[in-house]
């Protein structure tokens, strides 16, 4: 049995008002109130679940369990959105103009589904904690498929943690199969850091976390939608939904490319119900062309397809508990003999959130101080770093002809 962690039982210890330094993750029962020092319990609780998950250990997937994770991990851990946003209030449609656009309308819909204008804009900043189930359930290379047996048995468990402040001042951390990874926007650079690529910025401006926009900020995905246009309906889950697309532009794409690695497309679609008014799926896709060495032109193309579920009400903003995401990554490139296909899933649920946290600063979202003079790295380094890793394992080589899968591009959105 496990139990959310918050500090103390004691009604004389619940006196205090500050604010402790704490990371709340689920703590097995049995070490819940091991802490003699009731101020040392938060910190307690957190190196033993940390210790308990770093030293799991798993059956690989396929082949090499590291590589496996770090696929994971690159892609489904810390996606970002297309577009950069500012924080700006919600507004009542009563203020808009009779001839607004659809998209306008279905966002003001969206809006009183999820608490209301005041509801929405008293939101300061966000906390939330989830477990996360991540499984790599088919890969394909050549003529030869692999499926994992029974994914929804299979897979890496672990737990997040994500504090945000505005849509581009958030940090995270994400624990899976006993690897960490920290994510995070102070407002002016993009960091992450994971134990194959230590800190490292990325390139481009900074962006909204994407786990933030699955129903969890509604304040976010309303002011990232107020700008889109409606691309139809679509019938999900048994319910006729509105389409929303918005797409990266050209600045944002070339800020985004390096040298060897230029982004291609990036966008992004929201299915809002027409019932209930709420985002019940997002899917995005993610194109890139990245020239490897030996002058070699490798195309990396991902698509993510989230649903969202479960929705409850928290201090009378209205958000998604629960979901699952599965995405497809595509290898290509001129060797048509050797393209891959990777599938992956993960499901979520959110334990426990919170608004308008008290002490939580600026200062929580600084990047790590091993962060200086580093030169910004590309979204392809973790595709790069797993594919090396994966070709040892597996000894294979994995690229395919552009032409034969271009023409199946056309309605992407974002990974």
């Amino acid at each position: 049995m496990m139990r959310n962690s918050s500090g103390s039982n004691d009604s004389d210890e619940r006196k205090d008002v500050g604010l402790e330094t704490v990371l709340e993750v689920p703590v097995p029962e049995e070490t819940a109130y091991s802490a003699t020092n009731p101020k040392d319990k938060s910190w307690c609780h957190i190196k033993h679940w940390m210790k308990s998950q770093l030293g799991k250990a798993a059956m690989p997937i396929f082949g090499c369990r590291r590589t496996d994770l770090q696929l994971l991990l690159g892609v489904i851990g810390a996606p970002l959105v297309p577009v950069t946003l500012t924080q700006k209030p919600v507004v009542s449609i009563k203020n808009n103009p009779t001839e607004a656009s659809s998209a306008q309308y279905i966002m003001q819909q969206y809006i009183a589904a999820s608490g209301g204008p005041k509801a929405l804009n008293s939101i300061n900043n966000l906390y939330a904690m989830g477990n996360v189930k991540m499984v790599t359930s088919e890969f394909e290379t050549g003529n030869k498929v692999i499926r994992t047996r029974n994914p929804s048995k299979s897979g890496e468990v672990g737990c997040f943690v994500l504090w945000q402040m505005s849509p581009v001042k958030w940090c995270m951390e994400l624990v899976v199969g006993g690897i960490k990874l920290c994510a995070g926007s102070d407002g002016k650079l993009l960091w992450r850091q994971t134990p194959w690529l230590g800190s490292h910025a990325s390139r481009g401006p900074c962006r909204p976390l994407r786990r933030a926009t699955q129903g969890l900020d509604p304040r976010t995905i309303a002011n990232l939608f107020s700008g889109a246009r409606c691309v139809g309906e679509k019938e999900v889950g048994n319910e006729a939904s509105f389409m929303l697309k918005l797409s990266a532009d050209a600045s944002t794409l070339s800020a985004r490319s390096s040298g060897s690695m230029e982004i291609i497309r990036h966008t992004v679609v929201g299915y809002f119900s027409q019932k209930t008014g709420l985002l019940v799926q997002l899917e995005d896709s993610h194109l890139l062309r990245v020239q490897t060495t030996g002058e070699e032109t490798v195309y990396w193309e991902s698509k993510m397809e989230s649903t969202m579920e479960d929705y409850k009400m928290v201090d009378g903003v209205n958000i998604a508990h629960a979901g699952r995401s599965v995405i497809t990554l595509f290898k290509f490139g001129e060797a048509a003999l050797h393209h891959t296909r990777t599938k992956m899933e993960e499901s979520w649920t959110i334990k426990e959130t919170a608004f308008n946290v008290q002490g939580l600063s600026t200062d929580c979202f600084l990047p790590p101080a091993d962060l200086k003079d580093q030169t910004p790295f590309s979204e392809a380094c973790d595709l790069i770093v797993e594919d090396r890793g994966r070709s040892h394992s597996n000894g294979v080589s994995r690229n395919a002809k552009v032409a034969a899968v271009d023409r199946s591009m056309d309605t992407f959105d974002d990974s």
